[in-house]
């Protein structure tokens, strides 16, 4: 990062909703539109300003891939701003909002939206490729004998739709089956990994309780007259009792079920970015600033497919000039709680320091009193483009309510990647 601080002025974030429900109805571009449109009205921001908008997606509709400008288009704001889509798994908007802050800071840009968006209600079954080379022939047939002959080889087998999944093309294992087959790697149990998804529930109904995501978290209005003012997945009844009733999901052995796993959701993100001299210019006041940010990636041939984010975490602080005891609140994103356990454990465990990172120490001491304080993506939900967005707002937010400087937030994704960024409160 350059010398002057990349500001976060502030943002918004839809509520976020089990797919299938009561966002259903509304399109990825439809969901991403309200994002940017309460974005600039929350800030303030002028939107001829604004250079560019970067987007994250990861099950773009197929009628529209760069949801982003789609999404422009729905919000009203100019035309004229270029929009991109951007898909790095389930830290799409945390990589939406670092490139946007890398242009910034290069000169290309001043004023930038960062977010994402995600609409699993929309996404739609696919055909084979058999199914999908004959249609389109049949298509581009000119004559009545060439449409004839390929009638006569039409199998029933083509309209048998394959339902959307989420599988690692290089490993044929579902998210799940790797989040469950690295807590035994990490020998993480099931009642920890309950006790985190009640806590996580219990954080988030105390947060919208005492009006903490009102701050920052927009209405919205659904095709049917309804709206939609909460999260609609957060369980104020939720029980250890009751999650252990849960039967495994991926393993008939595993641990991994519904009630300690984050829901399919729809839901969108934006936060508005731009130097801090350039904020001091047209008189908005940041929420905070981004100080660092780092990627890393795995083998996951090898390594668990969700460990990516502690191969980061050292490079970012190093970036930031922290230590660990340094960071006042982590912000660890909830694909699985067996996953998020075991990322505690590689940051606390000196071996795997030693045998992975190649560092004489364990990274740091992870403290429960600074963990997810306001719920996570078990309770909130987790719309894949948008969940970057989202630990953004709620971290600065946090810091904003606890007079805290910094922290620290890591996102695993598909691939074996992994993100952390690190944030300052203004």
């Amino acid at each position: 990062m350059s010398h002057e601080r990349i500001a976060i002025i502030g943002g918004v974030r839809t509520p976020f909703a089990r797919a299938r429900t009561v966002f259903q109805k509304m399109s990825a571009a439809q969901l991403g539109g309200i994002a940017l449109r309460e974005c600039v009205s929350v800030t303030g921001i002028d939107p001829k300003l604004i250079d560019e908008v970067y987007f994250g997606i990861v099950s773009a509709p197929a009628e529209g891939s760069n949801i982003a400008r789609e999404a422009l288009f729905d919000s009203g704001l100019p035309a004229s701003i270029p929009a991109t889509g951007i898909n790095r798994y389930c830290a799409s908007s945390l990589e939406a909002a670092a490139g946007i802050a890398a242009k910034i800071t290069a000169g290309q840009i001043e004023i930038g939206i960062a977010g994402g968006v995600e609409s699993i209600s929309s996404v739609r079954a696919l055909f084979s490729l058999e199914a999908t080379d004959y249609f389109q022939d049949l298509a581009k047939a000119k004559t009545m004998s060439q449409r004839l002959g390929l009638l006569s080889k039409f199998k029933a087998g083509f309209l048998a739709p394959q339902a959307p999944g989420i599988k690692e093309p290089t490993t044929g294992q579902t998210m799940g089956q790797s989040a469950d087959l690295m807590g035994r790697l990490f020998k993480v149990g099931r009642t920890e990994q309950d006790q985190m998804a009640l806590e996580s529930h219990q954080k988030a109904n105390a947060a919208w309780d005492r009006k903490f995501y009102q701050s920052h978290v927009c209405k919205v209005a659904t095709p049917d007259g309804k709206v939609i003012e909460r999260d609609t997945d957060v369980r104020a009844d939720s029980s250890i009792e009751k999650l252990g009733k849960l039967k495994p999901v991926f393993y008939k052995d595993g641990t991994i079920t519904a009630g300690n796993a984050s829901p399919l959701t729809d839901g969108a993100s934006a936060v508005l970015l731009m130097k801090e001299s350039r904020a001091k210019e047209l008189g908005l006041t940041p929420l905070g600033f981004l100080k660092s940010y780092a990627a890393a990636g795995v083998d996951i041939q090898t390594e668990p497919l969700l460990i990516g984010p502690v191969y980061a975490i050292q490079k970012a602080l190093k970036m930031a000039g922290l230590t660990w005891d340094q960071l006042d609140i982590y912000e660890i994103h909830e694909a699985f709680a067996a996953q998020v356990i075991a990322t505690i454990r590689a940051i606390e465990s000196p071996e795997f320091a030693k045998e992975k990172l190649g560092l004489p120490a364990a990274l740091g001491k992870v403290d429960p009193s600074k963990l997810n304080l306001n719920g996570g993506s078990i309770s909130i939900g987790h719309p894949f483009g948008a969940t970057g967005g989202r630990l953004i707002l709620q971290t600065l937010h946090q810091l904003k309510e606890s007079g805290k400087r910094h922290g620290i937030i890591s996102v695993c994704a598909a691939g074996g990647l992994g993100s952390v960024m690190v944030l300052e409160s203004n």
